[in-house]
């Protein structure tokens, strides 16, 4: 291992002790890491989020401007492919799945990357799973 690769196995134990709960890394640089890298992404997400709860009402407005055409105004869809949102057929994912599949987009559905804020979307993901 060379000086300018971090040495995972001692990353999180005392000093002169390694880890035994972390296996021996395999690969090269940053891939040597790879959960301490994973772990390090998720708390930049989670630390570029506000810690505030999500507006419904908002979602309910964002919700109509771009959502009811294909997945109606109350959830049951009205385009063939669109998932009711009432049955729960994808509300079942956590916030973070759907937001990221919003963002990106799938099959005929936009992806609203540019478009809406992460905010927006988690208050159209909160106002969604209002409806029944």
């Amino acid at each position: 291992m060379s000086h300018s690769e971090p040495d995972c196995r001692r990353a999180a134990a005392p000093p002169g002790r390694i880890n035994p709960g972390v296996r021996a890394n395999r690969g090269v640089g940053a891939a040597r890491c790879l959960g301490q890298v994973s772990l390090a992404g998720f708390m930049t997400f989670v630390a570029v989020l506000p810690a505030c709860a999500a507006d419904v009402i908002k979602g309910a407005q964002i919700y109509a401007k771009h959502c009811a055409a294909c997945h109606g105004p109350g959830g049951v869809s009205v385009m063939p492919g669109a998932p009711h949102l009432v049955r729960a057929e994808r509300m079942m994912q956590s916030d973070l799945a759907l937001l990221a599949t919003l963002k990106s987009g799938k099959n005929a559905m936009p992806a609203y990357l540019g478009i809406l804020s992460d905010r927006e979307i988690l208050d159209v993901i909160a106002f969604s799973r209002t409806l029944r």
